[in-house]
């Protein structure tokens, strides 16, 4: 599991690949789990504080999509 892209630093057609089939994901899951193997993100990002972008959380078959201060990060399963 690592961290592949930011939607800052892609594409629009790289955005609509990673995005395709993307489906709501648990945030509170996907924080375990980024806790759990990409600890350096975590707290790089503050995920131990509240996110009002939480809700906006998706997940694909081959990606995690964490949004964070309006960014979407692109997170290799």
């Amino acid at each position: 599991m690592y961290l592949e892209a930011t939607c800052t630093s892609i594409s629009l057609p790289e955005w609509e690949r990673l995005m395709y089939g993307a489906r709501k994901a648990s945030y509170k899951n996907l924080l375990r789990i980024i806790k759990r193997n990409i600890s350096d993100l975590f707290h790089a990002l503050a995920l131990e504080f509240p996110n009002p972008y939480a809700e906006q959380c998706k997940q694909t078959a081959t990606h995690y999509i964490l949004v964070h201060s309006a960014i979407e990060y692109f997170i290799h399963k």
